[in-house]
């Protein structure tokens, strides 16, 4: 008889043969569309699922060939344009924790629409802005898009079948490194010989051909709220407070300096708002996050090792970019221009994609525990080689390989350890959780990073700029947050031992 200790799966996961939790199940009162229907093959669903995964993540790197021009092309001075990048991050963050529990009562297709509709409005919006406060609108508009992420994670274990789901979750999971590195050389490219209203439009029509993807290809689930079950606006409401809070400090912080009385403020109101938000969450008969599902310690593990993979894949991302950039009269700069950084960092993100299906093999075979440290010391790795060979493009792009392919491996286990541990009817809410918490680890990235930078800088002309040894630090501390995050991976409960009838255990829940 397994030990009771063994696991921390969630009450209500419906167990394999193996006692191991099922995550090939739609929730309960869904409606699940046969996953062999020749009309909705599963290809085209993960296809699908990932294009809009890939567009929703290089939503946020489009407007980088732009941020230098932007106090020009708009009018306003550089702090106040700097909002045209803070306000999708701000909306991102307050949209995907909603958006998650929405899905988990109503379905999350219907979500996945209604979270593409406003990244097409969002980038109309940017490509007809003639000032500051149209085009950061259109920026927080866009950010709503972003948990088309954790719900078509959610949407793939409703309809797949169990055997399918490791390999497609890999792969929605690399969409988001892979959306980034094609991104941004697109958007530099278009920048550079066209029209950055054009860049604009070009993915307004990628979003409008994703779209109809989804209503075309994928599925539909039926869901309805349970009885009792509501949404919970002042949960929402708290929770939004607290993350607004919390990432304008985080974001102008060095800017209004960390001692000044708007970012003192600013901490004490994020401080009582998330208080006060624990709380209310606590008493909700249908809370907007479980707490008492995100206490159980396979899911907080994950996230907490979550939050320093988010550091660790952000940090590589503003680091290297610089480093190939800077004059070559530095002595330590590669003198790129936008669009040839871009270009080096492609590969990047193709590895993510091309590592994934590995990955997926790796889980089936070991569990997603073991993946997970191992992509991390393969992060931690990729660091380790960055040092070296920081002296040429070829040397950084090789590092940036191996850093995004512990990403992948990482990324593509994660989901699965939270769908192994939560209720079926809380998977998006959960998942969407975790999607917020590695977007905390890369505002922390932002913040830490951008100090260490600013702190160690020598002038160039009339400009001061990072020294090579305030990059080598931003190096060391991105791969000491990856093997902290291999060490707490490795915290992660053992998996249950399977029963004598052989069985197997359902697939990609394994804790090895």
């Amino acid at each position: 008889m397994p030990s009771p200790q063994a696991t921390d799966a969630a009450p209500g996961i419906p167990a394999a043969p193996g006692g191991l939790p099922e995550i090939g199940l739609p929730p309960r009162g869904a409606t699940r569309t046969r996953p062999r229907d020749r009309r909705r093959p599963p290809a085209a669903i993960v296809a699908v699922l990932a294009l809009t995964g890939i567009i929703a993540a290089g939503m946020q790197t489009l407007i980088v060939p732009l941020i230098g021009q932007l106090p020009v092309i708009l009018g306003s001075p550089a702090d106040e344009t700097a909002w045209a990048v803070t306000a999708t991050l701000l909306a991102s963050a307050v949209s995907v924790p909603v958006a998650g529990r929405l899905g988990d009562m109503y379905g999350t297709r219907p979500l996945i629409v209604a979270s593409l509709v406003p990244l097409i409005i969002g980038s109309v919006l940017c490509a007809l802005a003639g000032g500051l406060p149209m085009m950061v609108a259109g920026r927080a508009v866009q950010g709503l898009r972003m948990g088309v992420i954790p719900l078509g994670i959610s949407l793939l274990r409703q309809v797949l079948p169990r055997e399918r789901v490791g390999s497609a979750v890999a792969t929605m999971s690399a969409s988001m490194g892979v959306g980034g590195a094609v991104a941004l050389p697109l958007a530099a490219g278009i920048a550079e010989f066209g029209s950055w209203r054009a860049m604009f439009l070009v993915f307004a029509a990628l979003a409008a051909v994703a779209l109809v993807g989804v209503l075309v290809l994928v599925p539909p689930v039926r869901r309805a709220p349970r009885p009792g079950e509501r949404f919970d606006a002042l949960g929402a409401a708290l929770l939004a407070g607290t993350l607004l809070c919390g990432l304008v400090l985080v974001s102008k912080g060095a800017a209004w300096g960390w001692t000044g009385e708007r970012v003192i403020g600013l901490g004490a109101m994020t401080a009582l708002l998330g208080v006060l938000w624990a709380i209310q969450q606590l008493r909700s008969a249908s809370p907007l996050v479980r707490l008492s599902t995100l206490g159980t310690r396979q899911v907080a593990v994950t996230n907490i090792a979550s939050v320093l993979l988010g550091f660790a894949m952000y940090a590589q991302s503003l680091t290297v970019p610089q480093l190939l950039q800077l004059p070559v009269s530095t002595g330590h700069g590669l003198g790129q221009s936008m669009l040839q950084m871009a270009l080096w960092l492609v590969p990047g993100g193709l590895a993510m994609m091309i590592v994934s299906p590995l990955g997926a093999r790796l889980t089936a075979a070991r569990g997603p525990k073991t993946t997970l440290v191992s992509g991390a010391l393969v992060v931690a790795a990729g660091y380790g080689l960055a040092l070296p060979l920081a002296g040429s493009a070829v040397g950084l792009m090789a590092a940036v390989i191996v850093i995004s392919s512990g990403v992948g491996l990482a990324y593509g286990a994660i989901p699965l350890l939270i769908m192994g541990a939560v209720p079926e009817q809380e998977t998006a809410a959960a998942n969407a959780f975790n999607t917020l918490v590695r977007s905390v680890g890369t505002s922390i990235a932002s913040a830490v990073i951008g100090a260490v930078l600013a702190g160690l800088t020598t002038q160039l002309g009339d400009h001061a700029v990072p020294t090579m040894a305030g990059f080598s630090v931003t190096l060391i501390v991105g791969g000491a947050a990856a093997l902290l995050a291999a060490a707490v991976a490795g915290l992660l409960p053992r998996p249950r031992r399977r029963r004598a009838t052989g069985a197997p255990a359902a697939p990609g829940i394994s804790l090895r």
